[in-house]
């Protein structure tokens, strides 16, 4: 079973907001998974706002030019800051296949594969991430229904089916900047997500 270990106090992000960030006992993957839960400054729902955002180094960190992690990140930050929710920040570099082996699939893409091809052509899957362990923390903070902010159907779908009831789907922006545009045209063809690219 699933329970909170600790909950501490902390201020998060660009604008440093209050938060609380949480850690758990009992996920099988022994990865180290962490909530920041969020009061909310203008609550417009009482149903929560759940972002699930998959670890990214280079992103969010780096601030790399590959990809949209980072951007996506400070948006829900501030997002969830201002409505209130929960920040699931998981340990899943790459789609589930480690930091080198993203930094191996990148070498690919710049060959002209795209960044879930690159993963087939290092042998791993598509997209290698599983959600239920996302449910089973949400469940142990005591939420089961959720606004979930996300424009991946796939986290919709694994979350219903770990009996998270997902109110409705709330997209982040595009966050087109130079390097990354084929990187979100990808992530709309091949992997579905709801991106209004022009």
């Amino acid at each position: 079973m699933v329970e909170v270990r600790q909950a501490v106090p902390l201020r998060v992000g660009e604008a440093q907001v209050e938060a609380e960030i949480i850690s758990f006992t009992g996920l099988e993957s022994g990865l180290e998974h962490v909530a920041m839960r969020f009061k909310g400054t203008q609550p417009s729902s009482n149903i929560p706002l759940v972002r699930m955002h998959s670890e990214c180094l280079t992103g969010d960190v780096f601030h790399s030019s590959r990809c949209d992690c980072g951007e996506q990140l400070n948006e829900a930050i501030n997002r969830i800051h201002t409505e209130g929710g929960i920040l699931l920040y998981l340990r899943q570099e790459g789609r589930g296949i480690g930091l080198y082996n993203k930094l191996d699939a990148y070498v690919l893409q710049d060959t002209g594969l795209n960044t879930y091809e690159a993963n087939v052509k290092l042998g791993f899957g598509e997209d290698q991430r599983e959600f239920a362990e996302a449910a089973e923390m949400l469940k142990a903070l005591g939420v089961d229904h959720i606004r979930l902010l996300s424009n991946n159907p796939r986290k919709n779908k694994q979350l219903t089916e770990a009996g998270i009831k997902v109110e409705t789907m709330v997209n982040t922006c595009v966050h087109l900047k130079p390097g990354n545009s084929s990187y979100l045209a990808a992530k709309k063809s091949h992997g579905g997500h709801q991106l209004a690219l022009s």
